[in-house]
């Protein structure tokens, strides 16, 4: 091995030396210095998947870029990848045609359903597939108390995976109360993984318990919803992820904030994006344009999806154009639509006017055994008894945001029973444990869904993933429920018990074994059919796959009940 890296590092010299010729030259490019924040007029020579030099070369050949943009291949800080519903190899086809080169993900949607048997999964699933995938090892599995998921992982469970070339640090440390509190065993995880980054998920947290936060040694955030959480955050050594996602939408508050003096210590991420966006907007590339057409500067947008990820994470080698840097490039029609005509991957052409070329891909499927453990017995029904003054708790949902909001509402009662009262957009909400058979199931009731009619369900919900379904009566509900079991984890939607649209996610319930085309299109429809029956939110199945998630405010729903998510504890949906 020390032989070979030898001969490959005295090959690469003598063609930097211009001794001998180079694989490939870019030739009259625009290159993107994020280096010096300037724009060059330039040529760079590749040769065996690395920067070669910056110049004039003989190569064996030669592609003339007649003055097109040269970037540094786009890196995605902080995204999840089973939330675009594909499976990895899929989810290349998708990101790589739009200069997508890498990403750091946290597979905690998987592992809280699978533990370590899902981390291996998507470990071994992304080897040899032409994009860098590093792995941030899921730090809250399960996420809190307050939910069952189908696997629980301590220090001891993570430590093995510590040796994998591709892991780079601990993911975001969602427990915040837990850091603050001195919780041992996420303590045991931060503990262990000090020489790496950690990254953060801290919504609103502020004032001391931000820093008792910090000072834990964790160093990113990607939670910010308003400028003044960012800044305070900024101000204390967080280095912020502003997040563009399919819901979570949170550039106009925080993109304000990035400056010249201060643009180093920011990034642009996806976090979660859906089939549909990524098909049809794209991926960073979409985020890049969205920045840019908010006035920030097209060089500094490129530093956050290139040189400040590879920096902040110890990327040697990747974010800039280089001698020595790896090939990984990305080739702009402009630098205000962020068109890709070509993509490099290891100095390798791999993507051409928006095709992966088919020699890209070269692995095997990996398989993954599932299936959904739902007690049907032991699931008593969806009835919710009336009391004298029901009052009700109502999560409050909104269009592009995971947050929630506690309203109060006056019940609608039938028989003695409170219903869904579809006139002032209150509907039932139920979450169905899916992993290990305990019967539990959650209800409360939500508003901001518009359903008039029928039910949509889905087995992705953050973070434990049990199914979790909105609806306007009680039959349509346990239809959907028992669909996304045969399914064997899946999106749908029901009316007059019959099934209108679903797309099914056979791998752990999360993501689907087929094309990116055909999920989107499984997708539109679920969306066009949620849309039929009243639905007024742009992408409910996203905003449904939110609903449990426990450690955003202000109200969730989890199999174990309605959470008051500040309390950290379960209440009665009656005031």
């Amino acid at each position: 091995m020390a032989l070979h890296s030898m001969k490959a590092i005295m090959d690469l010299i003598k063609v930097s030396r211009g001794d001998r010729p180079a694989d490939i030259l870019l030739k009259d490019a625009r290159l993107v210095n994020v280096l010096t924040g300037k724009i060059e007029r330039n040529s760079v020579a590749l040769f065996n998947g690395k920067i070669a030099g910056i110049g004039d070369y003989k190569a064996k050949r030669t592609i003339n870029l007649k003055g097109l943009f040269l970037s540094p291949g786009l890196i995605d800080s902080h995204i999840h990848l089973e939330s675009a519903m594909l499976s990895p190899s899929e989810f290349v086809k998708a990101v790589l045609p739009r200069g997508t080169t890498s990403v750091i993900i946290d597979p905690h949607e998987i592992a809280n359903v699978l533990g370590a048997k899902g981390i291996r999964y998507i470990l071994n699933s992304t080897k040899k597939l032409p994009l860098n995938f590093y792995v941030m090892l899921p730090s809250c599995v399960p996420a809190t108390e307050m939910e069952t998921s189908g696997a629980r992982l301590s220090a001891k469970d993570l430590r093995p995976f510590l040796k994998g070339e591709w892991v780079i640090g601990l993911a975001e440390v969602m427990n915040y109360p837990g850091v603050i509190s001195g919780n041992k065993d996420l303590l045991k995880k931060i503990q262990m993984m000090k020489k790496m980054r950690i990254d953060g998920h801290a919504p609103l947290l502020s004032g001391k318990p931000l820093n008792a936060y910090i000072a834990a040694g964790i160093s990113s955030d990607h939670e910010s919803t308003i400028r003044n959480e960012a800044e305070e955050k900024l101000k204390k050594g967080m280095f912020i992820m502003i997040r563009e996602g399919t819901t979570e939408k949170n550039m106009d508050a925080v993109l304000p904030l990035v400056k010249k003096e201060n643009s180093r210590r920011f990034a642009l991420v996806s976090d979660d994006r859906h089939p549909l966006d990524l098909l049809y907007e794209g991926h960073l590339d979409s985020i890049l344009r969205k920045a840019v057409l908010k006035g920030l500067d097209p060089i500094i947008a490129i530093q956050l999806v290139t040189m400040n990820p590879a920096e902040h994470f110890g990327l040697k080698g990747l974010g800039a154009i280089a001698p020595g840097y790896k090939a990984d490039l990305v080739v702009f029609e402009d630098l205000k639509d962020f068109r890709v005509s070509m993509v490099f991957k290891d100095g390798k052409l791999v993507a051409d006017n928006g095709k992966v070329l088919s020699y890209s891909f070269q692995q095997k499927r990996q398989r993954l055994s599932y299936f959904m453990n739902v007690n049907w017995k032991k699931l008593q029904g969806l009835q919710v008894k009336a009391k004298p003054e029901s009052l009700l708790k109502v999560i409050e949902v909104f269009p592009a945001q995971i947050t929630t909001r506690k309203i109060m509402q006056r019940a609608k009662i039938r028989d003695g029973f409170v219903i869904s009262n579809p006139q002032k957009d209150i509907l039932k909400a139920v979450a169905i444990e899916r992993h290990k058979g305990t019967g539990n199931v959650g209800i409360g009731f939500v508003k901001g869904f518009g359903l008039k009619k029928g039910a949509i369900g889905s087995s992705f919900a953050h973070d434990s993933h049990n199914m979790v379904i909105v609806g306007v009566d009680d039959k349509d509900i346990m239809h959907a429920a028992r669909k996304i079991t045969e399914m064997k984890g899946g999106l749908v939607i029901t009316s007059h018990s019959k099934v209108l649209a679903s797309l099914p996610l056979p791998i752990a319930g999360l993501m689907s074994d087929e094309s990116l085309k055909d999920v989107a299109r499984a997708n539109k429809k679920l969306l066009q059919n949620a849309k039929m029956l009243g639905c007024t939110l742009p992408d409910p199945f996203m905003t449904l796959s939110f609903l449990a998630l426990p450690v955003i405010p202000e109200l969730r729903l989890t199999d174990k009940g309605l959470i008051d998510v500040e309390r950290f504890k379960v209440i009665s949906i009656f005031a």
